[in-house]
């Protein structure tokens, strides 16, 4: 596999961004990660989605740090700081689910509260399902975990699949704009269209949206619906916090408000936003978060 590194240059001076960068390697392929707060805090794994790296959660890591946590937000392979591979074939949904696993294995994660949105779910809820016993609890934003069994594919989705695989143009930052209710700033553009210096920059963007298990016979099917057998029994704090502008994840929520047992009697809440809401209600979130983890010792006590 070939793989890229985006000059560092480009990071030079980010707003709002003043996190020390950290690095390991997963499968010969250099992974950036955000590691702030005491290295004995409650470990709390922030995870982005498509086409948006971890500087979405800037707004959110001090909040959680804040509170004594321990925040880690990786870069997934072909995102942020993270090497790009630059043949979109070289992608795959288990590739990001065996570097992931690399990840949290090398940093010997335990106690960890998820938090995801977008891709970041259909990798992260695979990771907790098939790592159990090391996550304590589950905090889900506009997020899913598909099967290809679902049948009905949202139009918007269609279209944005389209676009990532044919359209010749691929704005960045205007693709995260888009999902948002507020506007962005010109150093906001910035720090989103900075991983991406040029097309060939791109693979692992454009190729995400074909991932999206949409059949019965994609090649994640048998293991997303392993993972939600594990969700169907799973009783562990488990909260959604999804969006109310959100054309694509509107109301996938109420699928897991029906089939995990752990979001009985959580604080669900729907936030003010689009689809990336650590933009619009990144404050908001934080807290929710953090609410969630300085008590889940507490709740996973009272379930034995």
């Amino acid at each position: 596999m070939k793989s890229i590194r985006t000059p560092e240059d480009r990071f030079k001076n980010l707003s709002n961004y003043p996190f020390s960068a950290n690095y390991l390697e997963v499968d010969g392929i250099r992974m950036h990660y955000v590691d702030e707060g005491p290295k004995d805090g409650r470990v709390i794994l922030m995870m982005h989605g498509e086409p948006s790296w971890s500087y979405l959660y800037r707004h959110m890591i001090p909040v959680c740090v804040a509170a004594g946590h321990r925040v880690i937000a990786p870069d997934l392979i072909g995102f942020g700081k993270s090497d790009k591979l630059t043949d979109i074939n070289d992608y795959s949904y288990k590739s990001h689910m065996d570097w992931m696993q690399s990840f949290i294995d090398q940093l010997e994660l335990t106690n960890i509260t998820l938090v995801c949105q977008d891709w970041g779910s259909l990798i992260g809820l695979r990771l907790a399902a098939e790592n159990e016993p090391r996550f304590n609890a589950i905090v889900l934003g506009n997020g899913m975990l598909p099967t290809g069994d679902e049948g009905r594919i949202p139009k918007a989705f269609k279209i944005w699949q389209n676009f990532a695989i044919y359209s010749p143009w691929f704005p960045i930052a205007r693709i995260v704009e888009s999902g948002t209710f507020k506007g962005f700033s010109k150093e906001e553009r910035r720090a989103y269209n900075a991983p991406f210096p040029s097309s060939k920059y791109k693979a692992g963007a454009r190729a995400f949206p074909r991932l999206v298990p949409t059949t019965p016979n994609d090649p994640a099917n048998s293991a997303n619906k392993e993972a939600w057998k594990i969700f169907e029994k799973w009783q562990k704090p488990f909260l959604t916090l999804f969006s109310n502008g959100d054309p694509i994840m509107r109301g996938m929520d109420k699928i897991f408000l029906k089939r995990v047992p752990g979001c009985k009697e959580m604080p669900h809440k729907t936030l003010i936003g689009g689809h990336f809401l650590q933009e619009d209600s990144g404050a908001v979130f934080a807290q929710a978060v953090n609410n969630l983890v300085d008590n889940v010792d507490k709740v996973n006590k009272a379930l034995g």
